[in-house]
């Protein structure tokens, strides 16, 4: 003997379901999207990000480099320590 009656669920049981469905799908992709998100994060010089280093270490890094040259690497920090620069006041 079948089953057509699908064991007593009603039109609420399926409605139900069917919602229940969706939300935990909605959940697993959100869930993939927040981890690739993550994951796709490039840490940045040795794996602090550049929003942590403060502007004496940027400096150093560039002098490192050879982006600047020792003059400007020496008189770059008073400047830095002499308050605000130009346009922050």
């Amino acid at each position: 003997m079948m089953f057509w009656d699908d064991h007593g669920m009603s039109g609420w049981g399926f409605g139900l379901m069917t919602t229940a469905m969706l939300i935990f799908w909605v959940l697993i992709i959100l869930g993939a999207v927040m981890l690739f998100r993550q994951l796709g994060r490039a840490p940045h010089h040795g794996g602090a990000g550049a929003e942590h280093r403060s502007p004496e270490r940027l400096l150093a890094e560039r002098f490192a480099r050879g982006e600047i040259d020792t003059d400007e690497y020496r008189h770059r920090p008073e400047t830095l320590r002499s308050g605000p620069g130009p346009g922050d006041g």
